[in-house]
């Protein structure tokens, strides 16, 4: 949201000046003050990001076509004011958090932090966000300070293609077409509007999450802008309806947010409603008249707002989340909302006046050419080398967390469950594996190799090598869950040359159905084809879940999906190892242990509020002769308590996935259990 693009520039052109409209002013204004009000209270959207867009959309392109018409696009000092318009309060607001970060933030979040703020600084953090809102394994990531960097980076991209586009067509229209730019403009901005819309719309329908971080999704905004700039000039209203006009652009954009859930919907056509109500407030543009919305919006308190506005978004969203951060809370209530929006205004001034204006005004880049891009370079540097001592530490940090050996007696995780164990290791050694690693203790197959099913483009099927033919082929098959049953059994396959093959979906268990996302067809598709695919592989077993659920409230349920899988193995006489499922928390047992201690008890959980006996799978009619259970409670709880530490080793790397490293200890438990079960033979 880098509204600030789009502030008349001091060393523009005299046209763009003749050009500037207080009231637009007001609207931004009025638009960062809904964004802050709407995170700090109401933990929504308000669809101010949208206005943004479409205020920058409306007065580049205007800048441009008169640019262009004239002595031609200054591409150099262009940019170079952007960079220091941009760059300087963007750059401050990064080092401070990462700063603060040190000392405040749970170490398990300092991989990602770090990563979005690298993307934040060099304007692709939309991108970044994106990729992980596909991508399972870090969709679920904890919001980090630089999220909200994400709509700065599109207006960036914007501000860097916008130009050259404008350039393109002025060529065209004046070598090619003969015609007036300002016609040509219109037409190729009224086809990227429709064909980005149409995008956006299907986009949102088919993957809503990634749609909203993708910047031709938002294109569409810029271009309704861009045309405003084209024809407003020719719109001549009356001044009574340009007074109603105005209002109901104002009453659009305030109620947007209220009315509907923009964080879930958004960007699609539905966005149209805080765009077109901003276009309407610009339309109805200076109605003088005390009764008109302009006289609110240019009025002096608003418009000193709007200048302020850029580093008032940059500093509201950190301070709300180290807030929650340092007082342990999930809400924000009225008085401390109140002191939050306070701080970020104060911050806000303090920023504009004394690194934003100061450096905008300055004699960078005026008298050397090239001035103001060797500033952006060193002003780059300080965050780049904070975000790579930070990314240093980390990973000098996790390294000295991996435990080395399994047999290690300082950590014998699950084996500190087995009737009659002795510890014998140190007296209080650190809780392994570090924070800064846990979130991405995932189980993967050892040294896989990896081919895509002609069945299904989702389905991969990972296969472990092996020393000539192998002992055993043993399938994995379902969720992010059964994913972890990979860690023990890495260990198990090397030693016996098993064959471990994997074929995994994140939130799709091994069913007929898709019981995570009801109608979700990608999810029994995948099903189907892995079906297919283990029945013509016929491994020597398959493993997969035998539960779901496990919350607290005795929720856990053997879905009928899951049943008639087995069944269909059971047809082609394939041996199933199912596996009850662990306990999923409202909170993060981790997270927890770090702020209060592994031995405080609401770190942890009363195992007969999660885990009922018996198991809801043997309550099941008429269960197929080939399907075996499997289940390791007693290893993730005692008789009575599931704690988050077990044995010096997090039990868990979240709210519901167990560690690969606890699993890992599990190992020689799961071979005693397969073997049994199985009836072969170590």
């Amino acid at each position: 949201m880098a509204h600030s693009l789009a502030v008349p520039d001091k060393q523009a052109s005299s046209q763009a000046k003749r050009k500037y409209r207080p009231e637009l002013q007001g609207v931004r204004a009025l638009a960062a003050l809904l964004v802050v009000a709407y995170h700090i209270w109401f933990n929504r959207i308000s669809g101010g990001v949208d206005i943004f867009f479409l205020i920058s959309g409306f007065l580049i392109t205007g800048q441009l076509v008169r640019a262009a018409s004239g002595k031609g696009i200054q591409f150099r000092a262009m940019w170079g004011r952007m960079f220091k318009r941009l760059l300087p309060a963007a750059l401050t607001v990064l080092v401070v958090c990462m700063a603060v970060s040190l000392a405040l933030l749970p170490q398990d979040r300092w991989l990602q932090t770090i990563k979005e703020t690298v993307a934040s600084a060099l304007y692709y953090e939309n991108w970044q966000l994106a990729a992980d809102s596909v991508n399972y394994f870090a969709r679920h990531n904890t919001q980090s300070f630089a999220q909200h960097y994400w709509s700065l980076s599109i207006q960036g991209q914007f501000y860097l293609v916008w130009p050259l586009l404008i350039f393109g067509i002025a060529l065209l229209a004046r070598k090619v077409l003969k015609r007036k730019l300002s016609g040509v403009v219109a037409v190729v901005l009224a086809v990227v509007f429709l064909a980005s819309l149409a995008y956006s719309v299907y986009l949102t329908d088919v993957n809503q999450q990634y749609a909203y971080f993708n910047s031709f999704t938002r294109v569409w905004e810029f271009a309704l802008g861009g045309l405003l700039a084209l024809f407003i000039d020719a719109i001549v209203l009356p001044r009574v309806l340009r007074i109603v006009l105005g209002w109901i652009g104002v009453v659009g954009i305030v109620s947007c947010g209220l009315v509907i859930d923009v964080g879930t919907v958004f960007p699609g056509y539905v966005a149209l409603w805080p765009t077109v109500s901003a276009a309407l407030t610009i339309m109805a543009g200076a109605t003088e008249s005390k009764f008109g919305a302009d006289f609110l919006l240019a009025s002096k308190p608003l418009e000193y707002l709007g200048n302020i506005s850029y580093s008032l978004y940059l500093w509201h969203w950190p301070l709300m989340l180290f807030w929650l951060l340092a007082l342990d809370r999930d809400t924000i209530g009225l008085r401390g909302g109140l002191v939050l929006l306070a701080a970020s205004l104060v911050l806000a001034m303090l920023s504009y006046h004394f690194i934003e204006s100061p450096v905008r005004d300055s004699k960078i880049g005026v008298n050397n050419r090239w001035g103001a891009y060797r500033f952006a370079v060193i002003a780059l540097v300080p965050t780049l080398l904070l975000a790579g001592g930070w990314q240093l530490l980390s990973q000098q940090e996790i390294k000295k967390s991996q435990l080395a050996d399994a047999s290690d007696p300082n950590y014998p995780g699950a084996q500190a469950q087995q009737p009659g164990f002795k510890y014998a290791g140190d007296e209080q050694p650190e809780i392994r594996p570090s924070l800064i690693s846990l979130p991405n203790d995932w189980a993967v197959v050892r040294q896989r190799q990896c081919t895509p099913s002609a069945l299904d483009k989702e389905l991969s099927i990972c296969k472990s090598p092996t020393n000539g033919k192998p002992s055993k082929r043993v399938v994995v098959v379902g969720d992010s869950h059964a994913q972890q049953f990979i860690a023990p059994l890495n260990d198990i396959s090397k030693r016996r040359n098993w064959q471990l093959v994997s074929m995994l979906k994140g939130a799709c268990p091994f069913s007929t159905k898709s019981e995570d996302a009801p109608g979700d067809r990608s999810c029994v598709n995948f099903n189907k084809a892995a079906e297919r695919e283990i029945v013509k592989m016929h491994p020597d077993a398959v493993i997969t879940l035998a539960s779901r659920n496990v919350q607290k409230g005795l929720t856990e349920s053997t879905p009928p999906g899951f049943v008639e899988q087995w069944r269909q193995l059971d047809k082609a006489g394939i041996p199933v190892l199912a596996v009850r499922d662990t306990p999923r928390f409202s909170f993060s047992p981790p997270n927890c242990v770090q702020a209060k201690g592994k031995d405080n008890p609401s770190c942890g959980a009363v195992r007969k509020e999660y885990l009922a006996d018996p198991p809801p799978y043997m309550k099941v009619r008429n269960l197929p002769e080939n399907t075996d259970f499997l289940d390791f409670s007693n290893y993730l709880c005692t008789d009575t308590f599931c704690p988050p530490v077990i044995g010096n080793v997090y039990v868990y790397l979240d709210d519901n996935h167990p560690s690969a490293t606890y699993l890992r200890t599990m190992a020689p438990i799961w071979e005693s259990m397969i073997d049994a079960k199985l009836g072969w033979q170590a």
